[in-house]
């Protein structure tokens, strides 16, 4: 009995078996192991990656909309301080006209000048929210959150014109509504200041506007390497364009050399064509200006792709 326990344990105890019970714990540690840290697996997105695309978009719109008092509130109120001061000072009661032709005159400038109103916040709002964003985060060196990710230029570029666009939009709504409050309130007129009539062209020259802005603003950014650059731009290109575009008049009142200078102001179309889907009229040719834009969308956004491809002013 001895005999044969001491050879069973010699048996159990042998090399082989030792080496393969070794195996077998080294085995289950590594299924163990593979259980526990799975191996990582290459994620991916298909022709677009509409994660990274909503995410950089939801940045551009949460920037905004963080400090909603400086970015849509005070260019509503400012286009409110337009409207009260224009009113006040060009309407026909202060030249001196019978009580109802002043009247009359009152309101049809006052739905005159309020499109061109929510039209020029558009403009400005959308092309400062992009050109700002860019230049921000190059100066803070935060634009390499923005590079790292898998996001191809073309997404980075619908990113940030998205987040235009939308502050664009949000401002026309607030001034819209501003103006179809206080007007009423302030006696300013005695008609409803905005009146729809051809909601498509309201639709199309709004979006149409707020995207060529916000992708004049991705430019603007991508070009200037510090705020007076982009000031710059804004004082001496954006500004003039936008207060020479008929915003305040009718350009039939300028010289004809005048006319036809601003027949080449993209801004012009855009604001004749807005303010026709609210008072049914316009000056210049709707299907020219519809042209006009939308050639110069595709010309504005290829450029922009093929900046943002570059790295120019963006890349070490």
């Amino acid at each position: 009995m001895l005999v044969a326990s001491f050879g069973r344990s010699l048996a159990v105890n042998s090399p082989s078996n030792i080496s393969v019970k070794a195996a077998s714990n080294t085995l289950s540690e590594t299924d163990m192991s593979a259980r526990l840290n799975p191996p990582a697996k290459i994620r991916e997105f298909g022709a677009v990656n509409w994660m990274g695309l909503w995410t950089l978009y939801k940045k551009e719109v949460r920037r905004f909309a963080k400090i909603m008092p400086q970015t849509l509130l005070a260019p509503m109120t400012s286009n409110l301080l337009y409207m009260i001061i224009f009113v006040f000072a060009f309407s026909a009661n202060r030249t001196g006209a019978a009580a109802g032709a002043a009247g009359a005159g009152m309101d049809d400038f006052v739905a005159f000048l309020a499109p061109g109103l929510i039209m020029l916040g558009i403009l400005n709002n959308a092309s400062a929210n992009s050109s700002s964003s860019i230049l921000q985060g190059k100066m803070m060196g935060a634009i390499n959150d923005v590079l790292m990710p898998p996001l191809s230029s073309t997404e980075i570029a619908l990113g940030y014109i998205g987040g235009a666009m939308t502050r664009g939009i949000a401002v026309g709504l607030f001034t819209g509504v501003g103006l179809a409050i206080f007007v009423p309130i302030l006696n300013l007129s005695e008609s409803a200041p905005l009146i729809i009539t051809h909601p498509w062209a309201i639709i199309f020259y709004g979006l149409a506007a707020s995207l060529i802005m916000g992708m004049f603003g991705v430019l603007v950014g991508l070009w200037a390497q510090k705020f007076d650059q982009m000031a710059v731009v804004n004082n001496f290109i954006i500004m003039p364009l936008s207060f020479l575009s008929g915003t305040f008049y009718k350009i039939s009142v300028l010289p004809q050399t005048f006319q036809n200078i601003s027949f080449a102001n993209p801004m012009f179309y855009m604001i004749d064509g807005f303010r026709y889907g609210f008072t049914g009229e316009h000056e210049g040719n709707l299907m020219i200006g519809a042209v006009f834009l939308l050639s110069l969308i595709i010309i504005l956004f290829t450029a922009v792709l093929m900046v943002l491809k570059s790295g120019w002013r963006l890349k070490a």
